[in-house]
C-alpha cells in the first residue's frame, strides 16, 4: 500500500510475538518482539503535564510527552504495541481511531493514534 503522505516520517511499529509457551507458574512466556515499518505517516507533537498537587507529582515531576500519529487506513496497529518516533520509543496509548469513509467522496481517511512516552 502505497504511502499516502508523500513527505511524511517512517515510524516502526514493535509488537511482542504469540506466547510459545508458560512458564513453571502457568503464566504465560512473552513471543520474541515483531516489527514493521510504516511509512509516510504524519507526526504531530503534543506535552502534557500532570495536574499540580496530583498524584503523579507527589515525590517527583512526570512529564507526558508524544505525538499524535497518522498512518493510511488498514494498518495492523493494536494498544500493546510499542512505536519508534524519531528515535524514541514511545507506547502507543488508547485505542487507535479509524476515520473510516468520507461520505462526500467515499475515500478511506487515516487511522490516528497517541503515542507517548512518560519520564519523572
Amino acid at each position: 500500500m502505497p504511502a499516502p503522505y508523500p513527505f511524511g516520517e517512517t515510524v516502526r511499529i514493535m509488537r511482542t510475538g504469540l506466547s510459545p509457551g508458560r512458564d513453571p507458574r502457568g503464566q504465560p512466556l512473552p513471543g520474541p518482539d515483531e516489527s514493521f515499518d510504516l511509512k509516510g505517516c504524519v507526526v504531530t507533537p503534543r506535552a502534557e503535564t500532570p495536574q499540580v498537587g496530583g498524584p503523579e507529582q507527589q515525590a517527583r515531576d512526570t512529564v507526558i510527552t508524544g505525538w499524535t500519529v497518522y498512518v493510511s487506513a488498514g494498518r495492523p496497529l493494536m494498544t500493546t504495541d510499542r512505536a519508534v518516533i524519531r528515535s524514541v520509543v514511545c507506547d502507543i496509548t488508547g485505542e487507535p481511531g479509524d476515520w473510516g469513509r468520507s461520505p462526500f467522496t467515499g475515500t478511506r481517511g487515516p487511522i490516528q493514534f497517541a503515542a507517548d512516552r512518560v519520564t519523572g
